[in-house]
């Protein structure tokens, strides 16, 4: 395992909807997204940072993404998909592994910011392509084979006092 030095140039891409749900089921609260993306560039030259969310049909989440653009994060959107019978959907994992495949090209390390084992595939694919690659998230909502396939796995659920903004 490589260490992190102040030259590495990381992306960070961050699975918003994985993060709330965690935030609120596990502490009742809110992600300070501002310390995760300070923790997850450790220091370390910050090239790109994606921040994947969902819109909904109230537009409630306009000033989450607002608040989000201002730390520097670039927002991905993507519409709610409601279906017949109420099911909704609001996924991003595909278009979170394009855009990090896409980017390793110009980076030493990629962070995901998502404890999703469905990201294990991007992992080991990225981890061929000798990049560094790092998950911060929350340990308890986190995939077990997920937190096994990453360089380093920050757990959130450790300091919620840094991480979580209670309502």
């Amino acid at each position: 395992m490589d260490i992190k030095h102040k030259n590495q140039r990381v992306a960070v891409f961050i699975d918003a909807q994985n993060l709330y749900h965690s935030a609120r089921s596990l502490f009742g609260g809110r992600v300070n997204f501002k310390n995760l993306l300070a923790v997850a560039v450790g220091g370390r030259q910050l090239i790109r940072a994606f921040g994947y969310v969902i819109r909904t049909k109230t537009g409630e989440e306009k000033p989450f993404f607002e608040a989000l653009i201002k730390l520097g994060i670039e927002t991905r959107e993507k519409d709610l998909q409601e279906f017949f019978g109420g099911a909704k959907k609001a996924d991003w994992d595909v278009g979170l592994t394009v855009d990090a495949v896409r980017t390793a090209e110009i980076v030493d390390t990629i962070v995901i910011a998502s404890g999703d084992g469905d990201f294990i595939p991007l992992v080991e694919y990225l981890k061929n392509q000798g990049r560094r690659v790092e998950v911060i998230a929350f340990g308890r909502s986190s995939s077990g084979k997920l937190k096994e396939a990453v360089d380093e796995f920050i757990d959130l659920g450790e300091e919620p006092a840094k991480y979580i903004i209670k309502k």
